[in-house]
């Protein structure tokens, strides 16, 4: 079975309430990324030297399932993520997996969509080699238990985008 997929970042609408009070109840600060390279989930790339960004505690789970009815129960996690302290235009790549983001070790986090975690697949993958992370979302998607993805750093866990079935 094939199945097409389309992977986001974090809408629009909800980096605005981020940037006012996170989802840990916190009010943000802005500060200048000097060196750059910080990967922002509002636009899926690495920030520019110089450029305004915030570090906001984000719940991807509690805000599919206000959504979708669904219950993450305890899976309901909160964790860092940096996004523009300003209006940013979003993601310019397209639907897939956004390699600007990509390291060599994340994982594809699968989803019930009663909200608990079904499993998870580990990619090790070189540089020059994520697009084929697409055809890896493909496949997890392809199991029809499985409602959304997340895809997160190995090494520090965090969230980077999530995929869901077009």
């Amino acid at each position: 079975m094939s199945t097409t997929h389309e992977v986001r970042a974090i809408a629009p609408e909800v980096v605005e309430t981020l940037r006012e009070r996170d989802d840990a109840g916190r009010a943000p600060l802005a500060r200048t990324d000097h060196g750059g390279g910080s990967p922002m989930r509002c636009c899926l790339r690495r920030s520019a030297p110089g450029e305004q960004i915030m570090l906001v505690s984000y719940a991807p789970l509690r805000r599919w399932a206000a959504r979708t009815g669904a219950d993450p129960g305890p899976y309901d996690e909160c964790g860092p993520v940096f996004v523009h302290a300003g209006e940013c235009g979003g993601p310019v790549d397209g639907p897939g997996y956004p390699t600007a983001l990509h390291g060599a070790r994340r994982v594809l986090r699968s989803y019930h969509a009663r909200g608990h975690i079904l499993g998870g697949r580990l990619v090790e993958l070189p540089m020059e080699r994520a697009a084929e992370v697409d055809g890896l979302l493909r496949e997890v998607l392809a199991d029809p238990e499985v409602a959304l993805v997340h895809m997160r750093a190995v090494e520090y866990g965090c969230f980077l985008a999530e995929a869901h079935r077009r």
